[in-house]
């Protein structure tokens, strides 16, 4: 039986994301490790290794295909109620024990970790945007792994997609570097970024460091992508007011207009100890938010627990713009031009060309019966 690690190694092509060093050693630019591996070796990740001088990265497969709503990634100010088809492969540059990432991660570094446990499929990425042509999606998300261990794949994917009309998204843990930035701009209109702490030393413990992520924030803005922030507030380790005063008041100097998503914990794989986090720990993160001066802010992850802070309304006055609960958008009211029906103000976002082209009231999205 193969392990996991062989199984993968055969799924893979010759990257783009390097440069060459002395003795056959290359150097990763995938993300912000800057990884220098050595021939026979591999990175962080784990997925992208060296043979013989060539970095090797994932291609070919898939271990996650769905169709979700957008608000899933979360995106809350990109296409409202869009399907986005959402892919993702295995591997992650970061250890957080809370992630189911962290199992496949540890299974990719045991040596006697077998395949049998994993659903993995061949796919082309023709047969990737076929997927998201029947079950018509507007958007393509690379998610549930890392995705910029990937890129090249993810590109790949991202060139036929963006020419058959679709959007395409990165939810991403943020630890880029410019080089896969400028390499997936050509395609990419949106970037979800995790914001887990603003202590360095706890981005440490995950496995990365706070300013390489920071500085992905404000260059993903620069660039003109939509960018989205979530922090998951875990008690006990990122949710004192202090913390998440220090958060708010950088997106908010990044810009006002970066949403804002605070989302509740739940104890899972190898973070068990710390309870759920509770709604009144999220009220308090959004009122800072606000207070901050950020004029989207959203509560997550416990729908109708969260008072209005699920919902869109204009920073002028205050008009509901957008209705949600959990997953479901029940009410959309901007105007074609994505501005407030009742002051004019512009709200900041990627908004439908037409408020009919909404879909309202949708409990999910079709599963695909493409794999």
């Amino acid at each position: 039986m193969s392990t996991l690690a062989e199984m993968l190694d055969r799924l893979t092509a010759a990257g783009e994301l390097y440069v060459k060093e002395e003795n056959g050693a290359v150097r990763c630019t995938a993300c912000a490790h800057r990884c220098l591996i050595r021939p026979g070796r591999r990175g962080i990740c784990q997925v992208r290794f060296n043979a013989e001088g060539v970095l090797r990265v994932p291609w070919g497969y898939v271990a996650g295909l769905q169709a979700d709503p957008i608000e899933k990634k979360p995106f809350y100010h990109f296409l409202p109620g869009a399907t986005a088809l959402t892919f993702g492969m295995l591997g992650c540059d970061f250890h957080c024990e809370y992630c189911q990432n962290w199992l496949s991660s540890q299974a990719l570094r045991d040596p006697a970790a077998d395949e049998s446990g994993y659903f993995i499929r061949r796919v082309s990425p023709e047969q990737v945007v076929e997927a998201g042509r029947q079950a018509g999606a507007q958007v393509i998300a690379s998610s549930y792994n890392e995705p910029l261990i990937t890129s090249e794949w993810a590109a790949a994917i991202f060139r036929l997609a963006a020419a058959a009309g679709m959007k395409c998204v990165y939810v991403s843990n943020g630890n880029a570097t410019p080089d896969v930035l400028d390499y997936l701009r050509p395609y990419l209109s949106g970037l979800k970024i995790d914001l887990k702490s603003m202590q360095d030393r706890n981005y440490r413990r995950l496995g990365g460091v706070l300013n390489n992520v920071l500085d992905t924030i404000r260059r993903a803005r620069e660039m003109g992508l939509w960018v989205e922030v979530v922090t998951l507030v875990v008690p006990g380790f990122n949710d004192s007011n202090e913390e998440l005063w220090e958060a708010a008041r950088f997106l908010a100097r990044v810009s006002p207009d970066i949403p804002w998503h605070v989302t509740a914990f739940h104890p899972d794989y190898r973070m068990t100890d710390p309870a759920p986090t509770p709604p009144r720990t999220l009220l308090r993160a959004a009122e800072i938010g606000r207070e901050a001066g950020l004029r989207y802010v959203y509560a997550g992850n416990l729908p109708g627990r969260v008072d209005e802070y699920e919902n869109t309304f204009c920073p002028h006055c205050g008009q509901l713009l957008v209705r949600r609960w959990g997953y479901v958008v029940s009410e959309y009211h901007l105007t074609g031009e994505g501005k407030c029906p009742k002051c004019g103000t512009a709200i900041a976002g990627v908004w439908p060309a037409s408020p009919n082209d909404i879909r309202l009231n949708s409990p999910g999205r079709p599963k695909l019966a493409f794999l």
